[in-house]
């Protein structure tokens, strides 16, 4: 007779497989929609690229507070499992591509600063949504979830849009 761990894992192709599920569930958020579609949306309707990017600074905030203790625990596992550390590498290339689309957008759209390349809209659109920067602001700072969510909008707004002169700093 098989153990309720052996069962799960089997239904879903290991622990990594497990992990990668848990993993994948926490992308979509805490809405009823997923955040990625959420987000995609947004910026489709919305001609303001700061209020697109405070509201991917709220989303990213959003996601993070899910995923955290996730990819935390795939960091840990990676160190002494190839398999999670296999999959530790695939989460961070998905996300690269996801935020490669975003810089995309914002490249077409004729959003980014002049001098701005796609890869660095890219590599800053990247470190934001990474897990090690809201592990140090809100895991190990204390910091709030609108406090990071504003900070991670005002660094990429700071970082990737055109001076505004109306712009509160």
């Amino acid at each position: 007779m098989r153990g309720p761990v052996e069962t799960i894992y089997k239904a879903f192709g290991g622990k990594p497989g497990l992990v990668r599920a848990i993993y994948e569930r926490g992308l979509t958020g805490r809405g009823t929609v997923p955040a990625y579609q959420r987000s995609d949306a947004m910026r489709e309707r919305e001609t303001d690229p700061e209020t697109i990017m405070r509201n991917w600074g709220v989303l990213t905030a959003e996601v993070a507070s899910v995923v955290t203790p996730i990819r935390l625990l795939m960091r840990e596992a990676a160190a002494t499992d190839p398999e999670m550390a296999a999959l530790l590498n695939a989460s961070d290339d998905e996300r690269l591509e996801r935020m490669a689309h975003h810089g995309r957008f914002l490249q077409q759209r004729g959003y980014l600063r002049q001098g701005v390349t796609l890869a660095e809209a890219t590599d800053v659109l990247w470190t934001c949504s990474s897990v090690e920067l809201y592990e140090l602001l809100v895991l190990k700072r204390g910091w709030s979830m609108p406090r990071f969510a504003e900070f991670v909008s005002g660094f990429m707004i700071a970082t990737l849009l055109p001076s505004n002169p109306r712009r509160s700093p």
